[in-house]
């Protein structure tokens, strides 16, 4: 070998060396490993296994984003660069403020390589950008107007009313007294004093906590207020009825939301939200509540500070989102017939309910309750004996089997099934016993009459003309609401209680009704509250002759029978009583339906002493006022 040989080789040899020299220099650890944890831990909002110096960053971290509503990020590593010993990273951050509503951005982290991994150097602009220390990160959510419930006329009847918000504020009363003035705002108002207190002891300590919200003329004095230490009234607006019990069973409530409905909305709710809580304030609220807006701002600590308030430190705004409104909901409900509805009930002690239904369309017009029903729905949602309203029902199904109202009709006092007794009720007139028409028992009631058919009518009879008058076949309207049940199968004295709507057939008031609106219409008639939501459509199984035959016993009703009562308000009114035992002691149920043209009503009290006794009045009230 020549020495120029040698000296090429040594030459390939340290140009060899050299390269993987170079070679190792390029390739140490890479960042992004380190880069991925920093996001990870930024994430999580918790930097302790993170590559940070500083070790105070989490600290530093949860300060800044204290006001995010316990809100976590989405961090992701976008791209890191690399320049000898220094990289940095880009780091997209996303925040999911509420459903369809996202915060995005972009941040820097500076890496820098010790050994044999690299290590972030801490700085608040890596939260968001141009952030510096002393500033942090809050989100305030704004609140949608709410969509109005609408009337049928078009009028408003659940919309933004003046209230007054009465409470505590705990900033303007020295600890050791706010226990008593709790419970004294609490006696003030009418809550339990209790349970106030303890709403009180847990809320920050210069918080004001409402104890109620009243409408304007139901609130106690301003004074009587402010004179207990700490007492408090903030004046506000929240989505009311024109009144407290206005619909309240179908309209429902709002109010903040509950634990339990932030636990199911899949994060459409947030504690403090302002949500439907029943009726069709809940049912409806994705419509009626609209989306919320929101507002990340950038805010100063020295400009919160007591001790150096700094207002010209305002917060600045990073991000905007403009809340959507609700949309309004429409209903069919008559804003005049439902006062008068609920004033022709205000002075009835035992639960009732009154329904009025136009049977042209199936409109709902009224729903009434009264003070006895405490605010449950039962003018839709009741179950009760419809007692001898139910004979409506019997009638058609007699109708059907041949019965006409010229049939003689044996009504005795008793009769006796399988060994149980029936009679007619306390006040039936001794001269229509005997063999009567079938118009005339239908008149005056007699239940052993309609008993007596049984043989003629099977249960199976009564469930489909029950079917055919709109009852016992349940259907979706968009809102709580109970169809009645007629069984189709029952045991002897079971189907002799069924013919005079006792045994298990059961109504709501507004089942009453829509039978009663269907003979008035000639047609099987399924109501509507909600004229946006599609209703059930139903082939009628009433025929026009039916409905004239019945429309025509109804009338006799008031002319000769027990709906007597009605008859001074003139017209073609078509009515029927009911009266149905039920409870030990045994009590009764009174009701009365009657038909008024365009206009078809139910009137229940839940304990009474007849129909026409008890339920007729009211129902006469109501049909006058709607003249």
């Amino acid at each position: 070998m020549s020495f120029t040989s040698v000296r090429r080789l040594a030459s390939g040899a340290v140009t060899a060396v050299l390269a993987a020299g170079v070679l190792a220099a390029c390739s140490g650890p890479s960042p992004d490993p380190d880069a991925e944890r920093l996001a990870e831990g930024l994430s999580a909002l918790d930097l302790a296994k993170a590559p940070v110096d500083d070790p105070q960053a989490t600290e530093a971290l949860a300060a800044i984003t204290r006001g995010m509503d316990d809100l976590k990020p989405t961090v992701k590593v976008e791209r890191v660069e690399e320049e000898d010993d220094r990289a940095t990273a880009t780091l997209s951050y996303t925040w999911t403020l509420g459903p369809d509503v996202a915060w995005a951005y972009e941040t820097k982290a500076a890496l820098t390589r010790r050994d044999d991994s690299w290590e972030a150097t801490w700085d608040p602009s890596m939260v968001a950008p141009d952030l510096a220390d002393g500033q942090r990160l809050r989100v305030r959510t704004i609140a949608p107007q709410r969509g109005d419930i609408m009337g049928g006329s078009g009028t408003a009847l659940v919309t933004e009313r003046s209230v007054l918000r009465i409470g505590l504020d705990k900033g303007a009363v020295e600890p050791a007294r706010q226990a008593s003035s709790a419970q004294a705002i609490a006696r003030l108002v009418g809550i339990n004093p209790g349970e106030y207190a303890k709403r009180v002891a847990a809320s920050g300590p210069k918080a004001f906590v409402e104890a109620l919200a009243l409408r304007t003329e139901q609130a106690p004095p301003l004074g009587a207020v402010e004179a207990i230490q700490g007492g408090m009234v903030v004046s506000d607006t929240l989505p009311l009825a024109p009144t407290r019990t206005f619909a309240s069973g179908i309209l429902g409530s709002v109010g903040e939301a509950t634990k339990e409905l932030v636990d199911e909305s899949d994060g459409r709710l947030r504690p403090g939200d302002v949500t439907g809580l029943s009726g069709l304030q809940r049912r409806y609220d994705d419509t009626l509540r609209g989306r919320n807006g929101y507002v990340v701002e950038v805010v100063s600590d020295a400009a919160e500070d007591p001790a150096n308030p700094s207002p010209e430190l305002k917060p600045t705004p990073v991000f905007e989102k403009e809340p959507v409104p609700g949309k309004p909901l429409r209903t069919t409900l008559d804003l005049r017939m439902q006062e008068l509805g609920e004033k022709v009930l205000a002075g009835t002690k035992p639960p009732s309910a009154l329904v009025a239904i136009r049977p042209s369309d199936g409109a709902l017009l009224a729903a009434a309750t009264g003070p006895g029903a405490e605010g449950q729905a039962i003018a839709t949602t009741g179950q009760y004996a419809p007692g001898s309203t139910f004979k409506i029902v019997t009638a058609l199904a007699a109708l059907r089997s041949g019965v006409t109202p010229q049939t003689v009709t044996p009504c005795p006092a008793t009769t006796v099934v399988d060994g149980k007794s029936f009679k007619n009720y306390d006040d039936y007139p001794a001269s229509a016993l005997g063999r009567v028409p079938f118009a005339e028992a239908f008149a005056q009631s007699c239940n052993t009459a309609m008993i007596g058919l049984r043989g003629k009518v099977a249960q199976a009879d009564l469930a489909s003309a029950a079917a055919s008058l709109g009852m016992g076949v349940d259907q979706d309207l968009g809102f709580p609401s109970y169809f009645g049940s007629v069984p189709s199968q029952a045991p002897e004295t079971e189907h002799a209680a069924s013919m005079i709507g006792q045994g298990k057939v059961l109504a709501s008031p507004f089942t009453m009704a829509t039978v009663s609106a269907s003979v008035a219409a000639g047609r099987t008639v399924v109501p509507f509250l909600l004229p946006d939501v599609a209703k059930p459509t139903v082939d009628s199984t009433l025929t026009g002759a039916e409905a004239r035959q019945l429309q025509a016993l109804m009338r006799r009703v008031v002319t000769n029978g027990s709906g007597r009562g009605l008859a001074s308000l003139g017209g073609k009114v078509g009515a029927k009583t009911g009266t149905a035992e039920y409870g030990s002691p045994v009590r009764t149920h009174a009701w009365m339906v009657a038909t008024d043209g365009d206009l078809a009503v139910a009137v229940f009290v839940e304990t009474g002493e007849s129909g026409s006794q008890t339920a007729g009045p009211l129902l006469k009230r109501f049909l006058a006022g709607t003249r």
